[in-house]
């Protein structure tokens, strides 16, 4: 009855600790309860001995996978379909209740790497086992529960399989007719013969040694110089050389530049786009404002354009649609303006205007004067009609940070100003804020900057302006392009689809 199994291919389970092997059945003892695969496979992999014997006490599940029909001649050492893999259906045995064997078909799951088996090799039969034949659970040896390294295993797995084997058998050597027969298609591609598998350890650093890493790159440049492609970086890169027939391409990147000021710039800028924007003096940038204002573009337009730019910047720095909604009215936010009695003031007032009528809490700083500026005069009668608050004293500003300070104190011109006790009572408070700091139209000069800005904001052109004013951006004041040529500037506007854009230093 034993001998009927012979040449079934089987997978057997020997728990968590020594996992699953799969084979083809050599030998089955019924005296010593032992039965032995030959070319055995290891979860998935082909073990280094050409037979493993295992004992009934060993194996805790054993499934049979196909079962050679009548009249097949495979024999035991055949190694013609072992080498493609195991099947991946198969028949599970179990005991029944009234002593006979019993039939359980369902597809396998197995740790081990399945194939399809081919149409010739299915066969839908019957399998009758009895109990004798059946394995009961148990575990292997306790000497073999830690099997984690290579060398350690094919010892212990050598000496285990030997001392399992019965006294009385004999292993089945490897039959030798591997020449003689036609392999398969997967025993070509993947087979592998146990005696070619070194038992040394592989030499790493002497294959390296006989890698010629200059003699290969040198091999890629030729070839990329030939074909034309280029290198994505290779160690002691070269200048290339071009032949008189070879196309010579640029690889320094392409600077835009648009804008030509008549004078040598001091600085220099460039947007997100690359587009380079050159900075100008004072005396242009004054002359500049000048004939636009000749043309029309009077002081109260351009003090509207400035506050309008101003605003919108100084909200998206606050947070934007994400704290500015109606929803969100409990996180409302607080500027402190601080304005000087002047132009650059006027600019800082109308931006406030607009910022108190978007739900921002607006605390206003201008000193008593008794004589204003009358467009300081016209920003002001507009401003009180806003809520926001205005205050002359620096005891009336806020003891607690602020969100943004805006500062406006300081103008090209009148440098006296630096030297007032309200000016100087200033520039103390908002320095001991901890709030980021926003300025318009900042001065040139580093000494007349008493305040250290986070972002300033430039018109129409940027003026060469220092480290402590911050992060740069530009804002459009409605200046026509003719203007520019008038003044000897070759203008194209850097704006795009926006009025306010970011400058970065070159």
């Amino acid at each position: 009855m034993a001998t009927d199994w012979l040449g079934s291919i089987v997978s057997i389970n020997c728990g968590e600790s020594l996992g699953v092997y799969q084979g083809r059945v050599s030998a089955v003892d019924q005296v010593s309860q032992t039965i032995s695969l030959t070319r055995p496979f290891h979860n998935g992999v082909k073990c280094l001995v050409p037979e493993v014997t295992f004992r009934a006490g060993d194996i805790t599940e054993l499934k049979i996978l196909e079962i050679p029909g009548p009249g097949d001649s495979r024999q035991c050492g055949d190694s013609q379909q072992m080498e493609t893999g195991i099947p991946g259906v198969g028949c599970q045995v179990g005991p029944s209740q009234n002593g006979t064997g019993k039939v359980l078909k369902k597809p396998m799951s197995s740790s081990a790497p399945q194939n399809i088996p081919r149409r010739t090799d299915m066969k839908s039969q019957d399998i009758v086992i009895s109990p004798q034949q059946q394995c009961s659970k148990s575990y292997m040896d306790r000497h073999m529960e830690t099997l984690t390294q290579s060398k350690g295993f094919r010892r212990r797995h050598n000496s285990w399989s030997s001392s399992s084997r019965h006294p009385n058998q004999v292993t089945p050597k490897k039959s030798g007719l591997k020449n003689g027969q036609m392999k398969s298609k997967d025993d070509e591609c993947f087979g592998d013969d146990i005696d070619e598998i070194p038992d040394t350890d592989f030499d790493f650093e002497g294959n390296l040694a006989l890698f010629d890493k200059a003699a290969v790159f040198e091999e890629i440049e030729t070839y990329e110089r030939r074909s034309g492609t280029r290198s994505r970086g290779t160690p002691n890169e070269k200048p290339a050389r071009y032949r008189h027939d070879e196309n010579i391409l640029e690889s320094e990147p392409v600077v835009y530049r648009r804008i030509v000021v008549p004078q040598n710039p001091h600085k220099e800028f460039c947007t997100d786009s690359g587009l380079v924007v050159p900075s100008v003096s004072y005396e242009l940038h004054k002359k500049l404002l000048s004939v636009a204002e000749k043309h029309g573009l009077t002081l109260e337009r351009r003090l509207e354009m400035t506050g309008v730019c101003a605003s919108q910047m100084a909200l998206s720095l606050l947070g934007g649609p994400n704290r500015l909604n109606p929803k969100n009215v409990h996180q409302r936010p607080t500027v402190a303006l601080l304005c000087g009695p002047h132009v650059k003031g006027a600019q800082g007032i109308s931006c406030g205007r607009h910022l108190s009528n978007h739900d921002v809490h607006v605390i206003l700083f201008l000193p008593n004067f008794v004589k204003m500026l009358e467009s300081i005069t016209n920003e002001l009668n507009l401003f009180s009609k806003t809520q926001g608050q205005q205050v002359s004293s620096v005891k009336d500003l806020p003891d607690t940070p602020v969100d943004l300070v805006i500062n406006c104190l300081d103008c090209h011109e009148n440098a006296f100003l630096r030297d007032q006790p309200w000016y100087k009572a200033v520039v103390d408070w908002a320095n001991q804020n901890r709030a980021p700091v926003l300025s318009i139209d900042p001065p040139i000069s580093e000494m007349e900057l008493g305040i250290d800005a986070k972002w300033s904001l430039a018109l129409g052109l940027p003026l060469p302006l220092g480290e402590r004013a911050g992060r740069v951006y530009l804002c459009d004041i409605g200046i026509p392009q003719k203007v520019f040529q008038e003044v000897g500037i070759n203008y194209h506007s850097p704006f795009g689809c926006k009025f306010v854009i970011p400058l970065h230093s070159t």
